[in-house]
């Protein structure tokens, strides 16, 4: 009962439409259920009597009650239908929310598809079934009333009888509407499974082609398609099995009325006229009866549908508004004093006490091998992951204590895997500054010696780049990165591994602007370019989350320690050809 309480939550704010959608569905009804009053008059006075009085009013009351079912109907189908729509336009608002707000260490534990598939795919199931269920649901039980009055009053003891099938055909449908629920969840987790499938093969089709594995993929959708399939025709099986059953019951419950009241006819006790107005009713009270089973199966679609949309819900976001701190500009330094981090509780420590200070205006080069925890140091500063031991401090303020919009306003973030967005150029740039002035982003693409390459191509700041730029190339896409950084005019920077795939030429041009973004600010970078790191203020050396070293390139070469070791590995041919071109 719970998850339909949320849901109610949600309708509550349109209650007034529904009350008076309510009311035309109950006007609706109440003709439905005169259509069949009539009978009786239309038969015994028309036919048996043959009053011409009668002749000219009745057709002319039917015409006038269905004029008014037909208007009223109008009215309670665009009404539920609003309602429907508004709630999952919310609905669908409202979990694209709170997913963005969602904590960074959640998406790595959730397929892109499989989010995509609730926002969509589990979202259109709860339209389905608070538009057309819910409506048809309401709809039907107050005709099911009105019909059920009518043939109380047509004949009371034959009412009575009737009902007892009533209890037969609802037990059912109550059990089959269990059954589908959980077999509703199962596909929707596949077809999650499916979403999550093409994204990644569509984000990876460039690696798909040049390693021949199309094949592969192609039977990694097959099965998933296949066994999204199988849940669907399960389901179908189950569903449909309501009809006939419904039918059947029906059947029975028919004959049995026409053998009585056939009966009670022919022996003077009750009119054709009542007879037939009695088994009116009854007719149109069993197709409302046989749509609940239709109407029950797509409620419990929506439901497994929502408990998979409010699990999302209930996840805990990011606490933006949680420090009470404001941060000014950053101007004196960041500490990390013994911090201890770990994605998950269960497993070891990624970082182990680490203690660095960096002054403002530093330049500060993060080395180390892979997984020694470069990148987990840089992601703590913005709080994309919260430290589990220790603080972290920017000008003697704990970044816990300060609000999150406060402190990401003060880093700006370049990376190695370049994200661009698919619209203009211009949009792209001014990404998190949109009111920034035609000037401003002039300047910074010039600044990101981006400006020369964007008036070349065919609409300059207005041009389409494409799903993650993919009409640039890597140079050109890493300038339109360092242009937005720069148009931000954040005091701290992070690089993390920024010019690491870029050829040389690519590299020369993209260093020239890094260094025109790097003017005046405090910098920490994770690189294995011989240029970065010799231009940093301090190196520190990271191994298993540690830092084991600090200090300036040629300080660190002298003690012979890790650094050393990398440099010799990793850097030592990249030198000699530098000074070899000297």
């Amino acid at each position: 009962m719970h998850i339909y309480k949320r849901i109610l939550d949600w309708v509550k704010p349109h209650f007034h439409l529904l009350i008076f959608a309510m009311f035309c569905m109950l006007v609706v009804a109440l003709t439905t259920a005169g259509s069949a009053y009539l009978v009786k008059p239309v038969l015994d006075k028309i036919f048996l009597e043959k009053n011409l009085r009668m002749l000219k009013l009745l057709p002319l009351a039917i015409l006038v009650l269905y004029a008014i079912k037909g208007i009223f109907f109008y009215l309670q189908t665009y009404l539920m239908n609003y309602v429907g729509q508004r709630i999952v336009t919310n609905l669908r608002g409202k979990l694209y929310a709170h997913i963005i707000d969602l904590p960074l260490s959640y998406f790595h534990k959730q397929h892109t598809g499989i989010l995509m598939s609730r926002i969509i795919n589990d979202v259109n199931l709860i339209q389905e079934a608070v538009s057309g269920a819910v409506t048809g649901a309401l709809c039907d039980a107050f005709t099911i009333m009105g019909l059920t009055i009518v043939i109380f009053l047509r004949d009371f003891k034959l009412a009575l009888i009737t009902m007892v099938v009533f209890p037969l055909a609802i037990s059912p449908i109550i059990k089959i509407g269990r059954r589908l629920r959980r077999i509703s969840t199962s596909s929707q987790e596949t077809m999650g499974e499916l979403s999550s499938l093409m994204q990644e093969t569509f984000t990876g089709t460039r690696i798909v082609k040049a390693f021949g594995m199309e094949g592969h993929e192609k039977a990694r959708f097959e099965e998933s398609n296949n066994r999204l399939f199988r849940w669907y025709m399960r389901a179908i099986g189950i569903s449909t099995i309501s009809s006939p059953l419904m039918e059947l019951l029906g059947g029975m419950g028919a004959a049995f009325v026409i053998w009585y009241g056939g009966y009670q006819v022919i022996n003077g006790v009750s009119t054709p006229g009542n007879f037939f107005s009695f088994l009116a009713a009854m007719f149109m009270l069993y197709r409302p009866i046989k749509r609940l089973s239709t109407i029950n199966n797509i409620i419990q679609q929506g439901v497994a549908a929502a408990i998979r949309v409010f699990d999302i819900l209930d996840q805990i976001p990011e606490q933006k508004e949680k420090g009470i701190k404001e941060l000014l500009d950053f101007s004196n330094k960041i500490e990390y004093r013994h911090v201890y981090f770990r994605y998950e509780t269960n497993e070891s420590w990624v970082l182990k006490g680490v203690n660095l200070t960096i002054h403002a205006g530093e330049v500060v080069a993060l080395v180390g091998p892979s997984g020694a925890g470069k990148t987990t140091i840089v992601n703590l500063l913005p709080r994309f992951y919260e430290v589990e031991k220790g603080n972290i401090l920017i000008d003697g303020h704990d970044i816990r204590e300060v609000g999150l919009k406060s402190l990401r306003g003060q880093v700006a973030l370049v990376t190695q895997d370049t994200i661009l967005f698919n619209g203009t150029v211009r949009d792209n740039i001014c990404y998190g500054c949109p009111d920034c002035t035609e000037e401003a982003l002039i300047a910074a693409a010039e600044a990101a010696y981006a400006l020369d390459f964007i008036e070349k191509i065919p609409q300059g700041f207005d041009t389409i780049l494409g799903e993650r730029g993919v009409r640039l190339s890597g140079g050109e896409q890493q300038r339109i990165c360092i242009a937005r950084a720069i148009l931000k005019n954040a005091p701290i920077l992070i690089l993390d591994e920024a010019t690491s795939f870029l050829d040389t030429e690519s590299e020369r041009i993209v260093q020239k602007a890094l260094e025109n973004l790097l003017k005046g600010r405090t910098a920490l970078i994770i690189a294995h370019r011989l240029s970065t790191i010799h231009r940093a203020d301090k190196i520190v050396v990271v191994s298993d989350g540690h830092i084991v070293e600090q200090g300036c390139h040629e300080l660190l070469l002298a003690r012979g320690g890790l650094y050393r070791r990398l440099y010799e590995m990793q850097f030592k041919d990249e030198e000699k050809k530098k000074y070899a071109e000297l």
